[in-house]
């Protein structure tokens, strides 16, 4: 800008100082030319575009009225009629310019100081005023920016685009645009990527006009009307060429703003259009889905069956809650978006005046809501055969325990009752009790079965039984009693066998022997340990060293395998004959007694008699009560009675 500045500085004292008459004149000549070979080149761009050949000289080609008429036709986009093409004499020249003149003013063109021999003369300043208003009317006219004019108009609209430019100063259309910057600024606004204006040598005056001529000419389509030189060598630019030029930039940018603009109004609805299709397609789609699988769970239901368990039953039971609070709850959820998206849908489309959008057939959301409807039917039928199959179950789990229990029990019964009436001979009586005790085992057997009823009704929390009213518990104990009670009868009979097979016992003998040993045999198991042994031979009287005792229990074991009552009574036998006879008896309890006739519970603790032996004294000998209440134990009487009374 400073080299600009100097050089205006050789040119004179410029536009703001007074000017000699022979300066004027050469400024106004220099303005004509180029105003010539602008407007030229403005006009042989629409001759050019339309099959026309262009034109060299606006006062040679314009004379015969030919080119003018062509040019009306072209601009106004319409036929001025017949006319000469090949005119020899001036009158059909005539013809020709007062034609094209008659249109330029039909058009609502006003033309001062122009008649047909003006360009038939070739008026060189007439013409160029007549062009200039021709730009005027059909490419400058047009050009609105806030209801300013035509001029003011495309200057506010350059001065807005070159703004965001500091080196750019837009003020008019003549020295503003001298140093090319103004053109480059405007190229960038619009199409930054055609120019790299912060790249830009600011003072290259030249060098910038020329780039944007090629950019604008070769990018945009915008021919060069101006040479460089006419902004960058002259000392006031013509303002009408540069009008005239920077109005191409205007359309060129409007046009592609428009088009942009058009492009985005088709864009937005494509992309609104496409946004209502794929919200329809997901409708229709998640429709379909949500009716594919309430119809295949509604299958689903009718095709389950049960097969009469209560665990089955509850599988069928949970397997239904899980429905209730996963799928359904999702089909719930899902229900409601399609009917918001079918919403959404329908809302656009009258935002935008479009039809309204109807579902396929069995795809509104009526036909959602018949569906949903069925679907809760099902549901309720569904959960009313749930429940009337676990009811039913329970009931018949009553049945089978109330069956098993109390055919148990009666069975139980039976055999009791047959144990109870068992008499005859030993033997015989044996035989029918071991009979009785090979049906147990089966009791036990189909006891279980009872237990496992009994956990199923448990399983299945039923917890009454109207149907009977025995528990395992109960029918568990019956069934030990009438164990016990056959494992007592036969360890009796064959205490009984033995006894009476001991003919060198007396009958109270025996009973008091039976009756010691069952008084020691705690388990009931018709056998003694050891211990039990000791006890009971200590409560008879007779007292054994541990060493002995030993040695006495081993023999049995061998002998008998266990001491058995045949063991015991053998036992006693045994040693009935060779130490104990019913006066030893009597002077062992006199030792006790200190020769009373009478044993207390302190001589018997005194002399060191095991505790179950003296319980077992305290209970079988007959006693009184002294002064103060002490029991005394009438030992010689006992002993009377258990022998016999020659044994003294």
């Amino acid at each position: 800008m400073d080299d600009f500045r100097a050089n205006r500085a050789s040119w004179g004292q410029g536009l703001l100082s007074p000017l000699s008459p022979t300066t004027i004149d050469s400024l106004e000549a220099r303005s004509r030319d180029v105003q010539e070979r602008t407007f030229c080149k403005w006009l042989n761009t629409k001759l050019e575009a339309n099959g026309y050949p262009p034109m060299t000289s606006l006062v040679k080609d314009l004379s015969d009225g030919v080119r003018l008429i062509q040019l009306m036709e072209i601009m106004g986009d319409t036929s001025l009629g017949r006319y000469n093409k090949t005119p020899r004499m001036r009158v059909q020249k005539a013809e020709n310019v007062n034609m094209a003149l008659e249109f330029i003013t039909s058009r609502g063109v006003k033309l001062t100081n122009i008649g047909p021999e003006d360009i038939i003369d070739g008026n060189l300043k007439l013409i160029l005023g007549m062009i200039w208003t021709l730009i005027l009317r059909f490419t400058i006219a047009d050009i609105s920016e806030e209801g300013l004019s035509a001029k003011e108009g495309l200057l506010l609209w350059c001065q807005r685009k070159t703004e965001p430019y500091k080196e750019v100063n837009v003020q008019d259309f003549s020295l503003s645009w001298s140093d090319g910057l103004a053109l480059c600024a405007l190229i960038h606004c619009h199409r930054p990527d055609l120019i790299d204006y912060d790249k830009l040598d600011k003072d290259d005056r030249h060098g910038n006009t020329r780039l944007a001529f090629q950019v604008a000419e070769e990018h945009l389509g915008i021919p060069q009307l101006l040479e460089v030189a006419d902004l960058c060598d002259s000392q006031h630019p013509d303002e009408r060429s540069v009008m005239t030029y920077v109005a191409g930039f205007f359309h060129a940018f409007s046009s592609m703003e428009q088009t942009e603009t058009v492009s985005r109004r088709v864009e937005k609805f494509a992309e609104l259009m496409q946004s209502v299709w794929t919200s329809r397609n997901d409708y229709e789609r998640r429709v379909r889905e949500l009716l594919r699988s309430m119809s295949a769970m509604r299958t689903n239901w009718a095709a389950k069956s049960f097969v009469g368990t209560y665990a089955d039953a509850r599988e069928h039971a949970a397997s239904f809650q899980s429905y209730k609070q996963t799928t359904k709850r999702s089909w719930v959820t899902e229900k409601q978006d399609v009917a918001t998206l079918f919403g959404n849908v329908q809302t656009k489309l009258k935002t935008y005046a479009l039809r309204e959008y109807v579902p396929p057939p069995g795809l509104s959301l009526p036909d959602v809501d018949d569906a949903w409807n069925v679907l809760l039917r099902a549901e309720a039928e569904r959960s009313k055969a749930i429940n009337a199959e676990i009811r039913q179950i329970k009931e018949n789990l009553r049945h089978k325990l109330a069956n098993l229990a109390n055919d148990f029990e009666r069975r139980l019964r039976l055999i009791s009752t047959e144990l109870v009436s068992i008499e005859g001979p030993l033997e015989e009586q044996m035989q029918e009790v071991r009979q009785l005790q090979t049906r147990m085992p089966a009791l036990s057997d189909s006891l279980n079965v009872v237990a496992a009823a009994e956990d199923e009704c448990r399983d299945a929390n039923v917890d009454e039984n109207d149907y009977t009213v025995f528990t395992v518990e109960d029918l568990r104990f019956e069934l030990e009693l009438v164990s016990q009670s056959i494992t007592k009868k036969i360890a009796f009979i064959d205490n009984q066998i033995v006894s009476r097979n001991m003919t060198n016992l007396t009958p109270a003998q025996l009973e008091q022997f039976e009756s010691t040993f069952r008084y020691f045999d705690k388990d009931e198991s018709n056998t003694l340990n050891q211990s039990e042994m000791g006890a009971a031979l200590a409560s008879l009287g007779i007292v054994y060293s541990d060493q002995d005792m030993d040695l006495i229990y081993d023999q049995l074991l061998q002998d008998y395998g266990a001491v058995t009552f045949e063991a015991f009574i053998n036992l006693l036998v045994d040693i009935m004959e060779d130490q104990t006879s019913p006066a030893q008896l009597r002077e062992a309890f006199r030792g006790i007694a200190a020769d009373k006739p009478y044993v207390t519970e302190l001589d018997l603790r005194v002399a060191q008699l095991p505790a179950s032996a003296i319980e077992f004294l305290r209970q079988t000998m007959p006693s009184s009560e002294n002064d103060v209440g002490e029991p005394e134990y009438d030992y010689e009487r006992w002993l009377d009675e258990v022998f016999e009374q020659d044994g003294r």
